[in-house]
């Protein structure tokens, strides 16, 4: 029940908070440039994409499983918003974390996939 809700309300953030930006700035109430703008996109697809994976994980009951089903469409959203920053950031320190970023969350994927084949040769020795 509460992962369900908290799905929901997610999604309606991710929908109305890019609706209010987009509605400041037609406005003229707020300004973005077009570089920022597209950062912003590319942020918000890679949201949405990481939600729905989110959602679709495959889930069994098993704690340890679901952690790493959820996780890794989580991860790749991570990763997938460190090369938006990047391409468009400009802060040496920041675009320093976002490399880290890159390579950790990589390395934590491959961990959890290869956690999860391993469950599953086991599961199917049983």
């Amino acid at each position: 029940m509460i992962h369900s809700l908290s799905r929901c309300i997610q999604g309606v953030m991710n929908r109305v908070v890019p609706a209010i930006g987009l509605l400041l700035v037609s406005s003229g109430l707020a300004s973005v440039d077009e570089y920022a703008s597209k950062f912003m996109r590319e942020m918000h697809s890679s949201m949405d994409q990481m939600d729905r994976r989110m959602a679709s994980a495959s889930m069994n009951g098993n704690v340890d499983h679901d952690f790493a089903s959820m996780m890794i469409p989580h991860h790749h959203g991570a990763i997938a918003m460190a090369k938006a920053e990047i391409l468009y950031g400009k802060d040496p320190v920041i675009r320093r974390l976002a490399q880290e970023i890159l390579v950790d969350q990589q390395s934590e994927i491959d961990a959890m996939q290869l956690w999860l084949k391993k469950a599953e040769l086991k599961k199917g020795e049983r």
